[in-house]
C-alpha cells in the first residue's frame, strides 16, 4: 500500500479521499488554489501546497505544479478525484514517468475511452450495442449534413472530449445544422482544448443509465450493478439513484454484461462508469466512459456496502478484485446540492455561506465540503453537498429524502434545496415513469430558501 497519496483535486472529493487514506495509515497532501486557502481538504490533509492562482487553469490543471508539489512532498501516489485531470491521458503519462503511481487507469485505456468516437468504435468491436453515427471525427459541417441524411434527424453533435453537456448540440431540423456544429465546435475548443466533433442518432425520451464498473491489474473485471442519471438539466445529472425504477432484472444482467465485455476489451484497470441511453422499449445503446470515479458514486456504495474509493486504492498498489459476487440490497438516492439559483435558471449563485446545518439520522449521510462562513467560490463547480439516503425501498428512500432536505439549511446563498424539495413531492418522479426529458415539463414554483 502507498505511504503518501496527493490528493489532485478540491471540494468535497478530495476531503472524501483523504479519510479513506487515514483509515489505511496513508499521509495525504492537499494541493489548493488561493481561493481555496480555507478549504477543509487543506487543514485535514497532513500536508498542504499552494498551486497557483483562483482559476482552474491556473492552479488545478497545472500538471508541472501538482508533479512538483508530489515530488517535494515524497508523495508517492496521486489521486485525481473526479474533474480536472483525472481523465487526462498526458497527466496519468507524467505521473507514469515520473515514478508516482496515477490511481487509474493507464494512459493509453484514458485516450482509447476518453475520446468518445474512438471509445465507441471500441465497444462496436466489443459487440456492445452503440447508437448508430458516424465512424470517428466528422471533419466539417457538409459531412456532418452527410451522416445526418444517413442515420436521419434528429441527431446530436459532441465533442469527442466532451463532458458536462458542453460541446453538445440537438439538431432536430437540417436548417440548424450548420450552427449547431460551428457552436459545439467552439464550446469544444474553448472548453477541452480540441474542437474535434462526432454525430450519433439522438435517442427521443431515454432514461440515463450508468453501469460500474471495476477492473483490476490481473485481468478482471467486475460490475457493481446500474444508477438511474436520468434527473439531469442540459445533460448536467441533478439525482441519480440504484437501483433504477425502470430496468428490470434480465436488462440489469444484460448490461451488466456488456459493461464488462466492454472493459474486458482494454484490460480496464480501476473504477470507470459505462454509460447508457435505454430507450423505452428497454433496447440500450452505449453512450460513453468515464475513467474515473464518478460524483454519484455513494448511491452504489450504499446498495453494495463496498467502499469505492478504498477499492481504488487497493486496486492501484496491486490487490485482486473481490471473486465474490457483488450483493445488491434496498435503495439509494443522491441530491446534488448546488450553489444555484433554480428560479433563475440554476444560475450560479457564488457568495458566503452564513448558516450551514446537516441533516442526519440513520441511513442519511452528507458528503460535502460546506460549513459555516465558508465563501463559494466562483471559479470552480458550484457542488456544496451530495445528500446521500438509503432504505430498503424505493418509496422510503423518497420519504426519507423528503425529510433530509427539510432539515437541511443552508443561508447565505441560494442552493438547489428547495428544487429537489419539489422533485421528491411530483407525482412522475415518485412513480418511477419519466426519462431524461423530465425537466423540460417540470415546473419550479420558487420559495422561500431554508
Amino acid at each position: 500500500m502507498f505511504k503518501k497519496v496527493l490528493i489532485a483535486n478540491r471540494g468535497e472529493i478530495a476531503l472524501r479521499i483523504i479519510r479513506v487514506c487515514k483509515q489505511f495509515g496513508i499521509k495525504t497532501v492537499a494541493v489548493y488554489s488561493q481561493a481555496d486557502r480555507d478549504s477543509l481538504h487543506v487543514k485535514f490533509a497532513d500536508e498542504a501546497v499552494c498551486i497557483g492562482p483562483p482559476a482552474g487553469k491556473d492552479s488545478y490543471l497545472k500538471t508541472p505544479r501538482i508533479i512538483a508539489a508530489a515530488e517535494i512532498t515524497g508523495a508517492d501516489a496521486i489521486h485525481p478525484g473526479y474533474g480536472f485531470l483525472a481523465e487526462n491521458a498526458g497527466f496519468a503519462e507524467i505521473c507514469k514517468t515520473s515514478g508516482i503511481k496515477f490511481i487509474g487507469p493507464s494512459p493509453d485505456m484514458i485516450s482509447a475511452m476518453g475520446d468518445k468516437a474512438l471509445a465507441k468504435e471500441t465497444m462496436k468491436k466489443a459487440g456492445v450495442p452503440v447508437v448508430p453515427g458516424s465512424d470517428g471525427v466528422v471533419p466539417d459541417v457538409d459531412e456532418a449534413k452527410k451522416i445526418a441524411k444517413q442515420i436521419g434527424l434528429p441527431v446530436i453533435i459532441k465533442a469527442v472530449a466532451g463532458g458536462g453537456g458542453r460541446g453538445m448540440r440537438i439538431v432536430r431540423d437540417e436548417s440548424e445544422l450548420e450552427n449547431a456544429f460551428k457552436t459545439a465546435q467552439h464550446e469544444a475548443e474553448i472548453g477541452f482544448g480540441n474542437p474535434a466533433l462526432y454525430v450519433e442518432k439522438y435517442v427521443e425520451q431515454p432514461r440515463h443509465i450508468e453501469i460500474q464498473v471495476f477492473g483490476d491489474q490481473h485481468g478482471n473485471v467486475i460490475h457493481f450493478g446500474e444508477r438511474d442519471c436520468s434527473v439531469q438539466r442540459r445533460h448536467q445529472k441533478l439525482i441519480e439513484e440504484s437501483p433504477s425504477p425502470f430496468v428490470d432484472e434480465k436488462l440489469r444482467q444484460k448490461m451488466g454484461d456488456a459493461a464488462v465485455k466492454g472493459c474486458k476489451a482494454v484490460n480496464y484497470e480501476g473504477a470507470g462508469t459505462i454509460e447508457f441511453l435505454v430507450d423505452a422499449e428497454k433496447n440500450f445503446y452505449f453512450m460513453e466512459m468515464n475513467t474515473r470515479i464518478q460524483v454519484e458514486h455513494p448511491v452504489t456504495e450504499e446498495v453494495t456496502g463496498h467502499d469505492l474509493i478504498k477499492l481504488q486504492l487497493r486496486v492501484a498498489a496491486g490487490e485482486r478484485l473481490p471473486r465474490r459476487k457483488i450483493r445488491r440490497e434496498g435503495h439509494s438516492m443522491e441530491c446534488r446540492i448546488n450553489a444555484e439559483d433554480p428560479g433563475n435558471g440554476f444560475r450560479p449563485n457564488p457568495g458566503k455561506v452564513t448558516d450551514f446545518h446537516m441533516p442526519g439520522g440513520f441511513g442519511v449521510r452528507v458528503d460535502t465540503h460546506c460549513y459555516s462562513g465558508y465563501i463559494v467560490p466562483p471559479y470552480y463547480d458550484s457542488l456544496l453537498a451530495k445528500l446521500v439516503v438509503y432504505a430498503q425501498t424505493r418509496e422510503g428512500a423518497i420519504e426519507k429524502m423528503a425529510g433530509a432536505l427539510d432539515e437541511f439549511t443552508i443561508q447565505g446563498v441560494k442552493t438547489t434545496i428547495p428544487f429537489h424539495r419539489q422533485v421528491m413531492r411530483d407525482d412522475r418522479f415518485r412513480s418511477g415513469k419519466f426519462d431524461t426529458s423530465f425537466l423540460e415539463t417540470f415546473e419550479f414554483q420558487p420559495e422561500e430558501q431554508s
